[in-house]
C-alpha cells in the first residue's frame, strides 16, 4: 500500500514537473516587434505631412474634363519643355517638363478631409473649376465651401473643401522624371503658368 502510494506521488509529481515545463514562460512576450523599420516609417509620415500627402497622388490618370478649353496660344505649347518651379510632392522642384496640355481655367488650391478617413489636407494644389461637382458658372472666391470631383489623390473624389486661393491662369499638364527617384511621372494634373520657366 505505501509502494503503491509513493508511486502515485512520484507519478504525480513528475507530471506536475513536465507541465510547468510545457508553460514555461507563458505571459512573456517573446514575439518580435512587428514594424521594425518604425522610426523610418515615422519619418516618411513626416515628410508626407510637410508636403500634404502628395505622395499619394495619382500622377498618371491623364483625364482631362470635358468641359475643359484648351488654351489658345500659351506661353508653354504641347510638346515643349519647361522647368517646374513647385513643390507639390517630392521630387517635382526643378525637373524638366514636357507639356502635355495646357489649358484656360480656374485654379484652386483647396483644403478638405478625405472621403476615406485620412488625414486631413491643407493647401492641396491644383483643383480646376471643372473638377468641382455641380459648380457655379462663375468662379469661387477664397473661403468658399466647395465639393470635389477630382481623383488626384486617394478619398478626395466628393470630399468637401474650402477654397484656400484662387487663379484664374493657364494650368499644364506635364510629364517629368521625379529628381529623387528618377521615376517618370505622366500626365501630373496640375501646373500653372507661374510654376514653369523656361
Amino acid at each position: 500500500m505505501i509502494r503503491k502510494r509513493v508511486l502515485f506521488v512520484s507519478i504525480v509529481l513528475a507530471i506536475v514537473f513536465s507541465l510547468g515545463a510545457c508553460f514555461d514562460g507563458i505571459g512573456e512576450d517573446t514575439t518580435q516587434p512587428e514594424y521594425s523599420a518604425l522610426p523610418d516609417e515615422n519619418a516618411q509620415t513626416e515628410q508626407a505631412d510637410m508636403v500634404g500627402d502628395h505622395q499619394e497622388m495619382n500622377h498618371s490618370s491623364g483625364e482631362v474634363p470635358d468641359d475643359l478649353e484648351e488654351a489658345a496660344n500659351p506661353a508653354y505649347p504641347v510638346d515643349s519643355t519647361a522647368t517646374i518651379q513647385a513643390d507639390h510632392m517630392p521630387g517635382m522642384d526643378g525637373a524638366t517638363a514636357t507639356i502635355g496640355g495646357a489649358y484656360e481655367t480656374t485654379a484652386y488650391s483647396v483644403s478638405y478631409t478625405p472621403v476615406n478617413g485620412g488625414e486631413a489636407v491643407e493647401n492641396h494644389r491644383w483643383i480646376i473649376h471643372e473638377e468641382l461637382q455641380d459648380a457655379q458658372a462663375y468662379p469661387y472666391a477664397e473661403g468658399a465651401a466647395v465639393n470635389l470631383d477630382a481623383e488626384h489623390m486617394p478619398g478626395m473624389k466628393g470630399a468637401s473643401a474650402a477654397v484656400d486661393s484662387v487663379q484664374q491662369t493657364t494650368v499644364y499638364m506635364v510629364d517629368f522624371l521625379d529628381t529623387e527617384t528618377g521615376e517618370e511621372i505622366t500626365n501630373h494634373q496640375w501646373v500653372t503658368e507661374n510654376e514653369l520657366s523656361p
